[in-house]
Order: C-alpha cells, then sequence, then structure tokens
C-alpha cells in the first residue's frame, strides 16, 4: 500500500472551549470547516453520554454543513445508535467510553463483547453507514473485528505516544513494533487500517512510514497547537509531518 495518508481532524475541543462558557462560540462547526479548507480529508466528532464538549444539535449541523466524510465517535449505547441511524454519518467509530476518563482510554473490548456487538454492527451497516472499532493492536481484537463485520479498524496510538513522551525508549520501541505488526495484520485481513490517540508531529511523521496505514485521527493536539499559530497552520504542519514520514518511506 501506498499513496497519500489521510488526515481526520477531530474538532471535540472547539466545543469544550465553548461549553466552558456555555454560549455558542466558539463554533466546532466553523473549525470543521476551516479543517476542510487547511487540507483535513474528514471530521470526527465524538458525541458523548455527559456531552461534555460535542451536542445533538452539532451533530446534525456538521452532517449538512461540511462536504467531507463525517466520523461518529461513539459509545455503543440504543442512544447513540438511535442518534447514528437519524444522522447517519459517513462512519461510526465505536469506542469504549466512561464518564469517569479525561478521555478515550485504550481500545474497546471487541473480543469481551462480541454478543453486544453483532447486532448493532448489524444495524449501523444496514444504513449504509461505515462501521470503525477503535481497538488495541493485537491479533484477537482485529480477527474479532473482521468476524464482526467491520469496515475499518482505528488502532488506539495512545500507549506509544505517552512512551515516547515519556522518553521510555524501550517501551516506545516496542509499541511501535505492535502498532506495526497490527497494521499489517489487519491489512491483510482486508480491514481498512486507521490511527489515532495522542498522536503530535514526530509521532504521526514515524507512524505514516508503516503503509498499511490509509488515515490518521487527530484532535487535541491539534486544537493546541492552533492557539498559538492558528489551525490551517497547525493543520498544514501535520499535512507537511506525515508526507514526509511517507516519502522516507518510499512512499510517495
Amino acid at each position: 500500500m501506498s499513496g497519500k495518508l489521510r488526515l481526520g481532524v477531530n474538532i471535540d475541543h472547539v466545543a469544550t472551549v465553548r461549553n466552558a462558557r456555555g454560549g455558542a462560540r466558539p463554533d466546532p462547526v466553523r473549525a470543521a470547516m476551516l479543517a476542510i479548507g487547511a487540507g483535513a480529508d474528514g471530521i470526527t466528532a465524538h458525541l458523548r453520554e455527559d456531552r461534555r464538549h460535542i451536542r445533538d444539535t452539532d451533530m446534525e449541523r456538521l452532517k449538512s454543513g461540511i462536504n467531507k466524510p463525517l466520523n461518529f465517535e461513539m459509545a455503543v449505547t440504543p442512544e447513540m445508535l438511535a442518534i447514528a441511524e437519524r444522522v447517519k454519518p459517513h462512519a461510526c467509530c465505536l469506542v469504549p467510553e466512561k464518564r469517569e476518563e479525561r478521555t478515550t482510554e485504550g481500545g474497546l473490548d471487541v473480543v469481551g463483547q462480541h454478543n453486544l456487538l453483532v447486532a448493532p454492527i448489524a444495524m449501523l451497516k444496514r444504513h449504509s453507514i461505515r462501521v470503525s472499532l477503535f481497538i488495541e493492536a493485537d491479533e484477537a481484537p482485529i480477527r474479532t473485528a473482521k468476524a464482526l463485520g467491520a469496515d475499518i479498524v482505528e488502532l488506539h496510538t495512545g500507549t506509544w505516544c505517552h512512551a515516547v513522551e515519556a522518553g521510555d525508549e524501550t517501551r516506545a520501541a516496542a509499541e511501535f513494533a505492535r502498532l506495526k505488526h497490527g497494521a499489517m495484520f489487519g491489512a491483510s485481513l482486508g480491514l481498512e487500517m486507521h490511527a489515532g490517540h495522542g498522536l503530535d508531529f514526530e509521532t504521526a511523521e514515524k507512524l505514516a512510514t508503516v503503509p498499511e496505514f490509509v488515515e490518521f485521527n487527530i484532535g487535541h493536539f491539534l486544537m493546541g497547537e492552533a492557539i498559538f499559530v492558528g489551525l490551517p497552520a497547525a493543520i498544514a504542519e501535520m499535512r507537511l509531518a506525515m508526507d514526509r514520514g511517507r516519502r522516507a518511506a518510499g512512499l510517495s
């Protein structure tokens, strides 16, 4: 596999800033349109049970207001499934969710929850919604994702990124090898391979050398950079980092 690596931009934390004051600004839909204008290939938004950032109306406005694919991150609950059925995003990425967590911690336990996932995945696919599962980069969950009929798996990169940030070279090397093997294994099963969580310029450039990945989803880091340089500049720099990784591996 080769070619351009897609960048999905998660706009959750624009909504976090908005909700801190309870008003209408900054508008996450405006941020999504700005991101697309700067080169984003798609937009991701996570509608959480507690509505801590994205709101129901945000999802509806994103679906009608942007001209790129909308990736709806969601817990597997009747409420979220009903919203997905109504909004009909391009894709739904099923993720674990706990009220007390600051952000998504680890991948969805698709092996242990196999029987609970069969019907929701089938329902989403009946509505022509692509199904992505946010999982760990191990063979058992990847194999289960394939058996469940997922179109995509998004590998959880947080553990690797934390090791890189902490300067733990041994653990970082082991986690990168695990991600690379997971990407190769998933692609060999015919799954579309995505990656996300904690990626920055450095880690995105390195992970871009793995040819099986076709899309990265990045949010918190880009929104943080945007405070200092603006969202278009942050996205442009991320795009350059990903392209450098591809070129270094002879993939473009």
